[in-house]
């Protein structure tokens, strides 16, 4: 597979602009970031990429900012070359250490995860991601079933399997997510998670304990009514993919008529991560 590099550069860019940038990139399809000098990089697999789609979207910045950007093609066995370039550790409440293969283990830290990303979106390093980490790591998951959508690398759904969960399905639409998750879990040892490649068709009609769904904000409002479906009484939500305002009062109205509550929220940068519960 080949995959598009882009490499925005800015005179100014305000770190508010630059996520609702990356936010709005994720939407036509990039599905991994690195922060360059000067900017950042974004990547999409080619069959995906779409010059209309991109011009489109930075033209509705050109009041505000000042872009300039260079399109490359990117073979997939470069990939890992790239990605190695970039790729740093990183550490999650002193608790969870994240890794690539590359990297030597650290046994210090209660839980270690090796991450193989294949150009799948999730390692811990996004602000989203990190606030979901953030949430498991301070919930009881011990035996629990858990749905993990959006998976990307399955960066979620295998802290969830090193802190003692019962069962875990992980689903992406992307099938190089799907991919990743599988080659992923196989590297943690982890052998009781189920992935797939689909949307919310996809989901398997029993309950679940703890739903994780790390997406963006038109998404979770459309797959909200199915995760209230297949919720257990008493079961937790963690939503992640979006911003404080107007998207955490949209997801709290969506959930709220379906009987889940909101009970709190995260927030780094302008991104947010919140928690709803099932009564």
């Amino acid at each position: 597979m080949q995959y598009i590099k882009v490499t925005f550069s800015f005179t100014a860019i305000e770190e508010y602009q630059q996520d609702l940038l990356i936010s709005d990139l994720a939407e036509i399809g990039f599905n991994t970031f690195e922060d360059t000098e000067n900017g950042f990089a974004a990547f999409i697999d080619l069959d995906s990429y779409s010059l209309e789609n991109l011009t489109e979207v930075l033209d509705s910045y050109k009041e505000e900012l000042e872009i300039t950007y260079d399109i490359t093609e990117i073979a997939a066995e470069n990939w890992n070359e790239e990605w190695e370039k970039n790729f740093e550790p990183l550490i999650i409440d002193e608790q969870c250490y994240v890794r690539a293969t590359f990297h030597q283990p650290q046994p210090q830290y209660q839980y270690e995860i090796v991450i193989d990303p294949k150009m799948a979106f999730g390692t811990g390093h996004h602000q989203t991601t990190t606030m979901m980490m953030q949430y498991i790591l301070s919930t009881d998951v011990q035996g629990k079933n858990i749905l993990d959508m959006g998976c990307g690398t399955g960066i979620l759904a295998i802290l969830a399997a090193k802190k003692g969960a019962a069962s875990l399905v992980a689903i992406d639409n992307d099938d190089v997510c799907y991919l990743s998750t599988l080659e992923n879990a196989e590297l943690n040892g982890i052998q009781h998670l189920t992935a797939a490649c689909g949307g919310k068709e996809t989901i398997p009609q029993h309950t679940f304990d703890i739903i994780l769904a790390n997406i963006n904000r038109n998404i979770l409002l459309d797959q909200i009514p199915t995760y209230a479906g297949v919720l257990a009484s008493g079961g937790s939500i963690f939503f992640s993919g979006f911003y404080e305002s107007p998207d955490l009062d949209m997801i709290r109205i969506a959930c709220e008529a379906l009987q889940i509550r909101y009970v709190d929220h995260k927030k780094i940068g302008e991104w947010v991560a919140a928690q709803f519960k099932k009564d």
